[in-house]
């Protein structure tokens, strides 16, 4: 049965569906970024809400600034913006629609209907997953005032290419009509995800009109906040699946059976009470972040990486592998965990067998592919900063540069068994000319400043990168994840 709002009666007995009248829903969040995690997290929160009674006027109105993002709307628009969703439990799967989201804006080149609808006053939180390496961030973390999107923006403040610059021209035209602002709330995995949201607004305003600028700074808030939910890519096993619960749903999404979202209480215009359905609201976010950031997304790395040379292809693959397995929990125990801090109700070691029960899910077919996507935002921003501590506190790194030297080994393009490895970074081609020069010259690969920042100028990370990036080309992977276990 086709996925709309006229079927939803329809559906199958066990399917789960809105109770509540969509047709009374009236926005109050523009959410830029309406990919699977998205919908399978923020907006599944505020469907419980809704379910509850909740919320009514919180309702989703989904937005992109990439042309790509249009497809997806066509797709969502044409089944009412209706999502369902499949958990994939160890026990078994169960599917629910989802109906808090009521519309998508039109995607455009110039943002125009994007901006309008931001400048609404009803619209009173927009949010953003635009991904780890979106913020328009340098190798020091400050912001790229030089980018080429940016200095378009800069010189175009009216007619903006970026998510920042639509969200800065919707609140200089509301600051002139007098209607407020809204809260900017990022939902990507990074520490201090809404500080890094407010040093990009801020930056990019600064450069086009430091009088609104100024008034963002004041007025405008960017609430931290943690996330945290397995939500693999939608292909053609999930899509299939979603037809075995009886739907016809072409933008399925499925996850696992584990959902946390801790977020800084800091709203200017109001908020759902997503604490009523699970959230925690706290004035601490950053203690949940570091445990999660470091332990799982970097453990997430670990074993992606590992995986994709030795042609595992699911994340549940790699923990029952015995060697990607034990250089996880190895380098977890030993090398990440002692410069992570308890959290209220969890210790860093009982997170570590948390996640590693939740990675091992047979059912959640995530895929290495997807998440070693992007490394050069992802090691910098999930591994780098552990490697750092660890220096300083004269911690052992050596189960991290050797993850390192096998990022380095797999962006060379091919696995152990000669396959090819397809594109996975934007930098891409750039990545592989580093890694094939890498191979005779190790510190090449982290004199890629971009990247590493200062990294590559520590001796001892140095030495120990060089070492183990000439031992996997000498001798391949497995014995060089197998010498690290047995050292």
């Amino acid at each position: 049965m086709r996925l709309s709002a006229t079927t939803l009666p329809d559906l199958p007995d066990d399917v789960l569906r809105p109770t509540y009248d969509r047709s009374k829903l009236t926005p109050g969040i523009v959410h830029i970024g309406l990919g699977n995690f998205h919908r399978a997290h923020q907006a599944w929160y505020l469907h419980r809400l809704m379910q509850d009674g909740l919320a009514q006027d919180w309702a989703i109105l989904g937005a992109g600034v990439r042309a790509g993002d249009a497809a997806m709307r066509d797709r969502l628009l044409a089944q009412d913006c209706l999502t369902t969703l499949i958990e994939l439990s160890p026990q078994g799967k169960s599917a629910e629609v989802t109906g808090s989201m009521i519309g998508f804006i039109p995607v455009e080149a110039d943002n125009a209907a994007l901006i309008a609808q931001m400048s609404d006053p009803a619209i009173r939180i927009v949010s953003l997953t635009v991904t780890e390496g979106g913020y328009y961030a340098a190798a020091d973390e400050s912001f790229d005032a030089a980018h080429p999107d940016i200095q378009h923006d800069a010189a175009n403040p009216e007619t903006p290419k970026t998510a920042f610059g639509a969200i800065i021209a919707a609140l200089g035209a509301r600051r002139a009509a007098g209607s407020g602002p809204f809260t900017c709330q990022s939902c990507d995995n990074l520490q201090g995800n809404g500080d890094i949201l407010r040093k990009t607004v801020l930056g990019l305003a600064h450069l086009s009109d430091p009088d609104l600028a100024d008034w963002i700074g004041t007025h405008v808030t960017f609430p931290n906040s943690m996330v945290d939910c397995i939500v693999p890519a939608t292909g053609p096993a999930e899509l299939s699946l979603v037809q075995e619960f009886g739907i016809q749903d072409a933008a399925p999404v499925t996850h696992e059976d584990f959902r946390q979202w801790v977020i800084e209480d800091n709203f200017c215009a109001g908020r759902p009470d997503w604490d009523k359905v699970g959230a925690t609201f706290t004035d601490d976010v950053h203690a949940f972040e570091t445990m999660k950031l470091r332990l799982l997304n970097a453990g997430h790395q670990i074993i992606a990486t590992a995986g994709k040379l030795l042609s595992v292809e699911t994340i549940a693959g790699t923990m029952a592998h015995p060697l990607i397995h034990d250089l996880f929990a190895r380098i977890e125990a030993d090398e990440i965990v002692p410069h992570v801090s308890a959290v209220p109700g969890m210790s860093p070691q009982s997170y570590v067998d948390l996640i590693s029960k939740r990675f091992a899910n047979p059912e959640v077919r995530d895929t290495t592919r997807r998440v070693a996507f992007d490394g050069t935002s992802r090691h910098a921003g999930f591994l780098h900063p552990i490697l750092r501590d660890a220096l300083a506190a004269n911690t052992p790194i050596e189960g991290l540069a050797l993850v390192e030297a096998l990022w380095a080994r797999m962006c060379a393009g091919t696995r152990e068994d000669s396959s090819t490895i397809e594109a996975n970074d934007p930098h891409w081609d750039e990545l592989l000319l580093r890694a094939a020069e890498a191979k005779d010259d190790p510190a090449v690969w982290i004199a890629q400043t971009q990247f590493y920042g200062d990294l590559g100028q520590n001796p001892r990370f140095a030495k120990s990168f060089a070492q183990w990036l000439t031992q996997i080309w000498d001798h391949g992977t497995e014995a060089a994840i197998q010498t690290y276990l047995e050292s």
